[in-house]
């Protein structure tokens, strides 16, 4: 995927989850900040940061913060993006043999984030965005997430109705070494991921490749449990 109207800029502070303060060009700018989790790893004062800017007269926020450098990675935070880029990979074969691919498909009383058809073999898939990061580990949840410990229980439930089921982890970043559970911050969800793997649920992990204005899955990144 590609942003259009990058500008790079400065961060300055974060007084809500939803707005950060931006210099650009020397002037300081509020920016819609497309990532509601807490970042505090990534938005440190001073950092350079990457916005892009919208041409919707109606907006409140002419901006939308998208990228952060962190020593020297450069992060993607947009969490909108994960799905958007999943949807590419997979049209593109990233799961060999789709006939059928539909985004935002619900099943029961669960909704995923995309169904898909291989032939008669028919799945779901949920994805999960990365942006945690230290010392080229990375770790999800960075909060805890009792909606995640959800959707891994229903893709189990999924599995043992007859349905492939996938869980994708993008890691908005180049380069990193391994993926694992954040046991520190919501031991329940690596519980639920374990459970899910010994249920038939496939594990997945992928890195991508970052600039200011694209993102794109990259390669596979290795899954520690």
């Amino acid at each position: 995927m590609k942003y259009p109207n990058i500008q790079q800029g400065n961060f300055l502070l974060r007084p809500n989850r939803f707005i950060a303060h931006v210099t650009l060009n020397g002037q300081e700018e509020i920016c819609h900040v497309k990532n509601t989790g807490r970042c505090k790893e990534l938005l440190v004062p001073g950092s350079t940061v990457w916005v892009t800017k919208s041409d919707n007269p109606l907006r409140k926020t002419k901006y939308d913060l998208i990228a952060v450098q962190k020593g020297k990675r450069l992060i993607n935070m947009d969490s909108q993006a994960p799905n958007k880029i999943t949807e590419e990979w997979l049209r593109a074969g990233g799961l060999k043999g789709l006939t059928l691919l539909r985004p935002e498909t619900k099943f029961e009383n669960s909704r995923f984030d995309f169904y898909f058809e291989q032939g008669t073999v028919k799945g779901f898939l949920e994805v999960k965005g990365v942006t945690l990061e230290n010392n080229g580990i990375v770790r999800f949840p960075d909060a805890p997430t009792e909606r995640g410990v959800k959707h891994l229980q229903e893709l189990v439930d999924c599995r043992q109705k007859g349905f492939n089921s996938y869980v994708l982890f993008v890691i908005q970043m180049e380069g990193v070494k391994r993926f694992e559970p954040n046991w520190d911050t919501h031991p329940a969800f690596g519980d639920a991921l374990i459970k899910a793997q010994k249920a038939g649920v496939h594990i997945l992990a992928y890195d991508c490749k970052v600039t200011p204005d694209t993102l794109t899955i990259n390669n596979k990144v290795k899954i520690t449990l």
